[in-house]
């Protein structure tokens, strides 16, 4: 009987250490923030390091990160916050796409967290913190700001650029100067990549807005038809890429003299070994430049399973990012902390012409912008090749974006 009596005693004990470690496995699970992101592409890694080294430091709640294509992003996280399940803690999200997200009541009020936080207003970008201030209450905290700029092969450009960026901005003139040369050597003069940002760069140096009230789109204007006929025209003369080249890799491997692309995507001019510079979007008219330039923002998600304790850890990391985005920098980024801004190896980086807040940084303010530039995806190909003229891309891209939101309204 005590046999009996000291075998259940083991077997309780072993029991209770079971499930006391059991008990620990999950609360250690538990303690994780759960972070989506769009960094798919050249600066992921980048955003996966300085994730490392934020959980290196032991935080209480250790930061999973999980990295997704931008429009699957834009689809999931409504999806994610209307049904409860599968919410992030904090996510990333375009400043032109808060309003939307805000209005329809996905993401939660920074205002009431702020106050006990080291998260202040004046370490950030004033135009990046300011669109993202929305009805009386705060939506965003900024990343960074990121543009779409020109990279031009500084190799090719001895030999072929006529002097055309030595001012620091090359006009659409001054392409068309060195074009035909570089056509009769195999060097094609212009990449044009990612034409939704391609188009909203020169067309708002035109002053172009997606919508005249704020509601109604109308890019289907004169304005816009004059920056498409300039790509239709360039590419009947031979001075772009071809219907299914990928040009940012006949720019990584030296065919292509100019190529419009992200300062996100550095990281590849380092590995490639590409001896390229960083200048300004082309222009129509020197005296105006203008450059497509987003804001990666963190965003809180709405989340009932959220606790207060979580939603503070939330706010660490988020100030822990900010101040330690040098990481972000080197992989071409803009930080938006301004503490980056005075660092000195930040201020011999190529994209360090774009910290100032300028007029020359283009961030569009407008509530359907995604439903707008996803309408325009459809057509902008079409029209740069040919298949479709300019006023018959524009007016279905228009209409598309018409009924996506009458349909959103529904």
């Amino acid at each position: 009987m005590k046999k009996m009596n000291s075998a259940a005693a083991v077997s309780l004990t072993a029991a209770l250490v079971l499930s006391v470690l059991t008990g620990c496995s999950k609360s250690k699970e538990t303690k994780t923030i759960e972070f989506w992101s769009v960094f798919t592409g050249a600066d992921g890694t980048s955003m996966q390091k300085m994730i490392d080294e934020y959980n290196a430091t032991n935080p209480e709640y250790k930061v999973n990160h999980r990295a997704m294509e931008a429009n699957d992003l834009y689809l999931k996280l409504p999806l994610a916050i209307q049904s409860g399940e599968d919410v992030p803690d904090v996510s990333i999200c375009h400043i032109e796409r808060i309003r939307a997200f805000k209005d329809n009541g996905f993401l939660e009020d920074y205002d009431p967290l702020l106050k006990d936080s080291p998260i202040k207003k004046e370490n950030y970008n004033p135009k990046a913190w300011a669109l993202t201030e929305l009805d009386g209450g705060h939506y965003g905290i900024p990343l960074d700001v990121h543009t779409y700029v020109l990279y031009a092969n500084m190799d090719l450009y001895k030999k072929y650029g006529n002097g055309a960026l030595d001012d620091g901005v090359l006009t659409w003139d001054e392409l068309r100067k060195s074009a035909d040369a570089c056509v009769k050597d195999g060097i094609i003069p212009m990449g044009l990549s990612w034409l939704r940002v391609s188009f909203l760069a020169s067309y708002a140096q035109l002053g172009g807005t997606l919508s005249s009230d704020g509601t109604t789109p109308d890019f289907n204007n004169d304005k816009a038809k004059k920056v498409l006929q300039n790509w239709v025209d360039l590419y009947k003369a031979g001075y772009t890429q071809k219907d299914g080249d990928s040009t940012w890799e006949l720019f990584l491997g030296g065919r292509m003299l100019y190529c419009p692309e992200g300062i996100w995507m550095y990281n590849n001019i380092k590995e490639s070994g590409v001896n390229a510079k960083m200048y300004d979007y082309p222009v129509f008219d020197k005296n105006v430049k203008g450059n497509w330039t987003s804001s990666h923002e963190f965003v809180l998600p709405v989340n009932k399973k959220r606790s207060a304790e979580k939603t503070k850890a939330v706010l660490d990391f988020v100030d822990w990012i900010g101040n330690h985005s040098l990481e972000w920098a080197r992989a071409g980024q803009t930080p938006a902390h301004v503490s980056i801004k005075e660092n000195a190896e930040f201020k011999t980086m190529p994209q360090a012409f774009l910290a100032d807040e300028s007029d020359e940084l283009k961030i569009y303010d407008y509530k359907y912008y995604g439903d707008a530039v996803e309408s325009l995806d459809k057509v902008l190909g079409e029209i740069l090749f040919g298949r479709m003229t300019v006023q018959e891309g524009l007016d279905q891209a228009v209409q598309e974006t018409k009924d996506r939101i009458s349909n959103s309204s529904k």
